[in-house]
């Protein structure tokens, strides 16, 4: 059985030679500093420049996890399966960290089309009425298609206020037309508007 020879690798995934003239950085060294490794573990950390036997000492005893706990050992090695990236379950996040904004727009620029938070904000709009009843009820209330909840229950409040039959005496106009307000109110909540 052949002994295997131990292989000594620089830390950074491709050597990176130093530019003519700078000496290795172990005390007491007059090579030539060819090859780099880093200070710590965070990659702005900087880097030491050794010449090829320094370089390989130190790789022996570099020890990427000195100083931490095996939580938190345990914690990186778990967290590097992605990258060190924020991850969710499938489905559990719609959108961004941004008091729940989809689309973020910094510079004004869906306001200069006329798109509005409706569309593009909060929670999702639902989805453009299908069937002829829902179109009825958004009418009744007088909304465009693209509507969230709590448009519609605005909406409602303002109508209700003004057509309630306590605030205009008994006219029936007022008291048929809070009806319609009502029922059309009663069926956008069972249409699943969020």
């Amino acid at each position: 059985m052949q002994k295997q020879q131990r292989r000594h690798v620089v830390l950074d995934w491709e050597p990176k030679r130093a530019s003519a003239g700078r000496g290795c950085d172990h005390p007491g060294c007059t090579g030539g500093g060819d090859y780099r490794a880093p200070k710590a573990r965070d990659p702005g950390g900087g880097h030491w420049w050794f010449c090829l036997d320094h370089v390989r000492d130190y790789n022996r005893a570099w020890d990427f996890f000195a100083g931490m706990s095996q939580a938190d050992i345990e914690d990186y090695q778990r967290k590097n399966a992605t990258w060190h990236r924020p991850t969710w379950r499938l489905g559990e996040r719609i959108g961004a960290d941004v008091d729940g904004v989809w689309v973020r727009d910094d510079l004004g620029l869906l306001a200069e089309v006329e798109l509005d938070k409706t569309i593009f904000g909060g929670k999702r709009s639902a989805a453009p009425p299908k069937n002829p009843e829902e179109r009825q009820a958004l009418a009744a209330l007088d909304l465009q298609p693209h509507v969230s909840l709590a448009e519609i229950k605005t909406r409602y409040k303002e109508l209700a206020k003004r057509f309630h039959p306590d605030t205009h005496g008994g006219d029936k106009d007022a008291e048929e037309r809070f009806k319609q307000i009502n029922q059309a109110y009663t069926y956008l909540l069972s249409c699943g508007y969020t």
